[in-house]
């Protein structure tokens, strides 16, 4: 289990970043030849990601809508960055997304979704009490939510 930290942090954050959630969903929980292979494919991915750490992918947060569908928060540099990553071919997800979309072509055994969102710097603030480090805070580190960044004003000023 991650480390508790104490006292009220704010990520050390500043600039645009890009927000990636991505999740599937299982329809037919019996058709496990059909969704197993898209979660398979997102542990891959993430490995990938985490070896390169000029991919522009910051970090990760694995959230569950319900035990057929769960979700990832990723953080990424910029939105360039994620679309360069999708679009390579060299990498692991092209080749998911084009098996994806063979398996999934004449069925609805599993559903995939994803929203991306470039957040502008001064358009975020962020807060942790007493938590491990989370989200855009383990994405970018975390500082003490004191002096100019004790208010939520002035740490969406400083982001």
């Amino acid at each position: 289990m991650a480390d508790i930290i104490p006292g009220r942090m704010t990520a050390n954050h500043s600039g645009d970043i890009a927000v990636f959630i991505i999740g599937m969903r299982v329809n037919r929980l019996f058709a496990v030849g059909k969704w197993l292979p898209v979660f398979r494919a997102m542990g891959a991915m993430l490995g990938e990601l985490h070896r390169d750490p000029d991919s522009g992918f910051l970090a990760y947060e694995m959230c569950w809508k319900s035990p057929r569908q769960p979700v990832l928060i990723q953080y990424w540099a910029s939105f360039d960055a994620l679309e360069a990553y999708a679009a390579d071919a060299a990498k692991a997800h092209r080749p998911a997304w084009t098996a994806f979309n063979r398996a999934t072509k004449d069925n609805d055994a599993v559903g995939i979704f994803h929203e991306t969102y470039v957040v502008r710097a001064g358009a975020s603030e962020t807060l942790y009490n007493d938590l491990p480090a989370f989200g855009l805070g383990k994405a970018k580190g975390l500082v003490p939510a004191i002096g100019n960044r004790e208010a939520a004003r002035n740490r969406m000023a400083e982001s």
